[in-house]
């Protein structure tokens, strides 16, 4: 009999035993995996190179399983970005990179892999930026490292791990109007912190899970890092198939785990979808989270729609639909960020992006831009934004002394109208 055959696991269990050829890793245990895609950007990806050039090795492990999105300073905002973009572009060519994508090509990182079909179930992703963890969404095992594992995994296909302790977060319930995944995932960290769930794997079920959209669960695993999670990872259903059938995945492109029943889980959550109203995080950290109706008195002088985190088809819908036929209130400005080309392509031709302009909102080619005080938004001393990026920390979107406020489209669409933190 297998020794193992009787001894349940967790997905991130199974999922790091698969790649590291192995029937069984222990929690805790320190492994070395096998990866399936390496992803850098324009900002964490010039130090990987360096470090992977520092190995001695000639060539990448598999030209086919390197992702270099440069997505956080471009359009190139100055010298030293149009510096950093270009290194990328020289090592793509000199090493024969298959997934570079170039401006026009390009989006935010995390919204262009799924689109790309890059991110399939049962994949372990690795990507030198901290939402790497988006991938989880679609039964994938993705997680941030550090540039230097980035360049080590570029040159050997490998990398290590401590194999997390599980916590299972189980939303049941019928969604209240405009609820989305963001409300949901501010709503738990609000309960967990922002290190309640430290290098911990986050598994999400339920009724009010399985009826989330794609989007949604994207938004979910995106901001599973702000609990301090290693990993944040969905169940495949119908909905993961259909998605990864319009990328051109078929079903055996992938591999489904689940855990096991018997599993064991540091910690079981069971919240009930219906308590959970639109929420906002509140400076400064993504764990001050409060219902939106509590901050009706917060004005705002700058709206960003947008971000890996909600700058999807559904995001910007939810948006149109509130700002359609209307015009921003005058006194702020509101910036609207399509996070792929394809995503500003449909947006463009549901027509919610004439209407977003005729609302006097500005819609940016898909960049990270104003989510890390890079550009195209940057805050001036004593400014508030109400913003759909995931982080809020002092200084994050520009003047230390300005402040950052988070919320779902929906939230940041009605107080685009109104000038102060609304509701629908």
């Amino acid at each position: 009999m297998n020794a193992y055959q009787n001894k349940p696991q967790t997905m991130a269990q199974k999922i790091i035993a698969a790649h590291c050829e192995k029937e069984f890793v222990e929690e805790g245990e320190i492994v070395n995996a096998n990866v399936d895609l390496v992803l850098g950007n324009d900002i964490t990806m010039p130090l990987a190179i360096s470090e992977f050039k520092k190995t001695g090795f000639d060539k990448v492990f598999d030209i086919n399983k390197i992702a270099i999105v440069p997505d956080h300073f471009t359009p190139n905002k100055d010298i030293k970005s149009a510096e950093q973009a270009k290194l990328l572009r020289i090592f793509a060519r000199e090493y024969n990179i298959k997934n570079y994508f170039e401006i026009g090509c390009m989006g935010i990182e995390h919204a262009l892999i799924p689109e790309a079909g890059l991110a399939v179930p049962g994949n372990l992703i690795i990507g030198a930026d901290s939402h790497t963890c988006t991938y989880g969404a679609l039964g994938a095992l993705s997680t941030g490292m550090g540039s230097t594992d980035i360049g080590m995994a570029m040159a050997t296909g490998k990398t290590w791990f401590m194999v997390p302790r599980s916590i299972k977060f189980k939303f049941n319930g019928k969604l209240n109007p405009w609820v989305s995944g963001k409300d949901l995932i501010l709503y738990l960290i609000g309960k967990t912190g922002v290190d309640g769930a430290l290098y911990k794997s986050m598994e999400f079920e339920g009724s009010a899970i399985n009826d989330l959209s794609m989007d949604s669960r994207f938004t979910m695993a995106n901001m599973a890092i702000e609990a301090g999670a290693k990993f944040g990872i969905f169940n495949v259903d119908q909905k993961t198939k259909d998605f990864l059938k319009s990328v051109g995945k078929i079903e055996s492109d992938y591999n489904i785990f689940n855990s096991d029943e018997n599993a064991q889980f540091e910690k079981i959550y069971d919240f009930n979808a219906e308590d959970i109203d639109l929420m906002v995080a509140a400076p400064h950290l993504p764990s001050n989270v409060k219902k939106a109706t509590e901050l009706k008195d917060v004005e705002i002088d700058q709206v960003v729609i947008g971000s890996c985190t909600n700058g999807r088809l559904e995001d910007l819908k939810t948006a149109n639909d509130i700002l359609a036929g209307k015009k921003v209130n005058k006194n702020l400005r509101v910036i609207i960020i399509p996070a792929t080309q394809k995503i500003y392509l449909d947006a463009l031709r549901e027509g919610y992006v004439e209407n977003f302009i005729k609302a006097g909102c500005v819609v940016s080619t898909p960049t990270c831009g104003p989510c890390l005080g890079g550009h195209m938004g940057i805050l001036a001393q004593g400014e508030r934004a109400l913003s759909t990026t995931n982080r809020n920390f002092v200084g994050r979107m520009g003047h230390p002394k300005s402040e950052v406020y988070l919320a779902g489209p929906a939230v940041a669409a009605a107080s685009a109208i109104t000038g102060r933190i609304s509701i629908p």
